[in-house]
């Protein structure tokens, strides 16, 4: 068991920077995902950690030791890849034990380590097969059994479930999570998909162009984020937004756009009060928005005039793309809503769960306000 940490690690590739100053303190037994879009880094970063890439600035530590010049063999971490990268002329059994046999590991413990983490994956039956023979999620499962019985200090995952189809990634995420209580180690996982983010992670590092954006909690993540792009990268379908200015219209500090003006909660005059005249963004997420209908209990709402583009039935809910001037958003509203398209419609949006970006800090990626 160990913990990890990146203290201002920089990573370049000629002229271009993969890892800008990157500095995360990950503990032990903790589960973390490095998420971001294509190009973030994410993968560099796991790369450094397991030797793989050369760190160009700052320190990389595993169990409080600097690991930078230390060879991938004897960091004590293993790594299950994107690709499962299994040795087709091997059976699942030498697949698994092949790591132990470089080590020289005694013939019964690498058949008491193959069968124990067999059990726990549930491919004891499989340990004859060769990989040909095998299930896309089976492979999967083989090759996070390999790095199980190497017993390491850290699990590494890049993107492990990238090649599986939908059903089957619901069903490995689980596993893996269950794979991390039962082995009580540290898991360092990398994905760009923000759900897989969602649901694994104790913590999660979102990471754009190589420079960390936010390290923290999911729920954290959901409901305060530092920045426009980390609230338009966690949820799905993304938050929606807005160009705006904090003025007063009829002596009442509103949110103005140039298609409706909302007046700001009383109980969030004191934070926007401050940023009075300043152009912002505005933000909400598609589940703050409601069919007048079928409101919540018990929360603020103000009335937005919108034009239904598309209807996506999705069972539980409907996905409700609205157009209003020139943008399209959209809303996540009760299933039994009676809305059709090309209808001009009022929705409400739930005022405790509205977000505001400064604009005069940075256009592009403009800082919370909080």
């Amino acid at each position: 068991m160990a913990n990890v940490s990146y203290k201002h690690v920089w990573k370049r590739f000629g002229d271009v920077i993969a890892l800008q100053d990157l500095n995360i303190e990950i503990e032990d037994k903790e589960f973390l995902v490095l998420v971001g879009p294509s190009g973030c880094g994410k993968t560099t970063a796991l790369r450094c950690l397991a030797g793989l890439e050369e760190v160009s600035e700052g320190e990389v530590f595993i169990e409080d030791e600097v690991v930078n010049d230390i060879p991938p063999k004897d960091r004590d971490i293993a790594m299950v890849f994107q690709s499962y990268a299994l040795y087709p002329h091997m059976s699942v059994f030498d697949n698994m034990a092949f790591g132990l046999k470089l080590r020289r590991t005694p013939k019964d413990e690498i058949k008491e380590r193959v069968a124990a983490a067999a059990k726990i994956l549930g491919i004891e039956m499989l340990l004859d097969r060769k990989p040909r023979e095998l299930s896309g999620g089976q492979r999967q499962r083989v090759a996070v059994g390999r790095a199980i019985v190497r017993e390491p200090k850290v699990f590494l995952f890049d993107e492990p479930l990238s090649n599986l189809d939908a059903k089957l990634r619901v069903q490995m995420r689980t596993e893996i999570s269950r794979l991390h209580q039962r082995l009580a180690t540290t898991f360092i996982y990398v994905t760009h998909d923000q759900v897989e983010a969602m649901t694994m992670a104790t913590r999660i590092a979102v990471l754009n162009f190589g420079v960390l954006q936010q390290l923290d909690s999911p729920q954290e993540l959901y409901d305060r984020p530092n920045n426009k792009f980390v609230a338009g990268f966690i949820g799905s379908p993304a938050m929606n937004f807005f160009d705006a200015r904090l003025d007063a219209v009829d002596g009442a500090l509103s949110i103005v756009t140039e298609d409706f003006i909302i007046s700001v909660p009383a109980d969030k005059l004191d934070l926007y009060g401050k940023h009075k005249g300043k152009d912002v963004v505005f933000g909400i997420r598609p589940e703050d928005v409601h069919d007048p209908s079928y409101l919540p209990s018990g929360i603020h709402t103000a009335p937005v005039k919108a034009k239904v583009d598309v209807l996506e039935m999705m069972g539980n809910e409907i996905f409700l793309y609205w157009v209003y001037g020139d943008g399209e958003h959209v809303a996540r509203i009760d299933p039994r809503s009676g809305f059709s398209v090309g209808e001009d419609i009022e929705l409400m949006f739930n005022l405790d769960k509205i977000h505001l970006f400064d604009k005069s800090v940075d256009e592009d990626n403009p800082p919370a306000i909080r």
